[in-house]
């Protein structure tokens, strides 16, 4: 029997993260190739096409995933532009790796969720790619053992060596808390219940009108309490760190490795500069594993629902941050065809997913 085709993946956005998928997908990951590369800036989409055979640039997301060697999609586009591109894979039954968020907004991931009910089998996960760094997973398999008990608490830092002057304070929630959100879902297996937004007084360094750093509660529906420390601007790297506090001990991840330097009279290590070098094994073996999962027809990870109940999550913090108030976070009940998942695969579908087609026979491992 002649080996699997390598799977044609067609990257959606060439951004700074859809460039860096391009550039996995093709130099790290094996079993696939990069078919086709979309943005609506057409020469940014030559460029990276040129430089990789057999790909082609397009402007249109629903152009590309009509050639016949794409048999995937990965989407990295702005979140606005998600939707679309979703429902646009859905229709055409292909497999999707999406960047977040799932969507903009709940009512617009709510879409997306009905569209793939109604296709009858999972097609998308979601890039919450916390789920595969080696920390996180050690952490969440502390937690699952029971060897501690009951998480009673969770806190969280996530602070950044600085963010972009047009950063703002929704998207301190949407584009980084989002992150904290969904994986203390997966960690305790458990909804979030409530948000409520603290803003001390800002740093210095933040441009007008950014409150930063945010003190973010989150309520779970068992009643587990977990807070969350944003500083966009802390001026030292990128540094992400969690510590479960549990019935009978605790577990702390997100300490700095690597040399530790003594000399002259001082002592110290590096602190990653951004979350690119800080998650790229967990983005690697993320990418990896859709890779796979998809060429034995499966889909894995988090899901659309995973997707939506963040960006419920997301809206509820939004309002407090406005308000200054506690807010309840608005859920729609869990359909059947979703259910929590074993070993942090986040959610399945209700039967047998199709195998993905592999429609190019110009396509070729590596």
């Amino acid at each position: 029997m002649p080996p699997q085709r390598a799977l044609g993946v067609a990257v959606v956005g060439t951004g700074k993260m859809g460039a860096d998928h391009v550039r996995r997908l093709h130099d790290v990951v094996s079993g696939a190739r990069v078919t086709a590369v979309v943005d609506i800036e057409a020469e940014r989409a030559k460029t990276l096409a040129d430089a990789i055979e057999g790909c082609t640039a397009y402007t249109e997301p629903a152009a590309a995933m009509a050639a016949q060697d794409v048999d995937a999609v990965l989407i990295a586009s702005p979140g606005p532009a998600h939707e679309a591109a979703l429902l646009e894979a859905l229709g055409r039954d292909l497999p999707v790796l999406c960047e977040k968020p799932l969507t903009s907004d709940a009512a617009s991931a709510l879409r997306v969720l009905a569209a793939e009910q109604r296709l009858g089998h999972r097609r998308i996960q979601v890039g919450f790619m916390r789920r595969y760094d080696t920390e996180y997973m050690k952490l969440k398999r502390f937690l699952d053992g029971g060897e501690l008990g009951r998480a009673l608490m969770l806190h969280h830092r996530h602070r950044n060596l600085s963010m972009p002057p047009w950063f703002t304070n929704e998207m301190l929630i949407n584009d980084s808390v989002v992150h904290e959100m969904d994986v203390t879902r997966w960690l305790l297996d458990q909804e979030i219940t409530a948000v409520t937004v603290h803003k001390p007084a800002p740093t210095s360094h933040a441009p007008a009108g950014l409150n930063d750093p945010q003190f973010v509660l989150l309520e779970t529906e068992l009643g587990a309490l977990v807070d969350v420390e944003i500083f966009g601007h802390c001026g030292y790297g990128y540094q992400v760190q969690a510590e479960a506090v549990c019935e009978r001990g605790t577990v702390r991840i997100g300490d700095e490795h690597g040399p530790r330097l003594s000399t002259d009279g001082r002592w110290g290590g590096r602190i990653t500069p951004d979350y690119v070098e800080r998650f790229e094994g967990a983005y690697d073996r993320e990418v990896q594993g859709w890779v796979d999962a998809t060429r034995r027809g499966e889909v894995t990870g988090p899901g659309v629902w995973d997707g939506y109940a963040a960006a419920a999550v997301c809206e509820a913090g939004v309002l407090s941050q406005r308000e200054g108030r506690r807010v309840e976070v608005e859920l729609i009940e869990r359909p059947a065809f979703y259910r929590w998942g074993a070993h942090g695969t986040g959610e399945g579908g209700t039967g047998p997913v199709p195998p993905s087609p592999v429609r190019s026979s110009s396509c070729r491992g590596r």
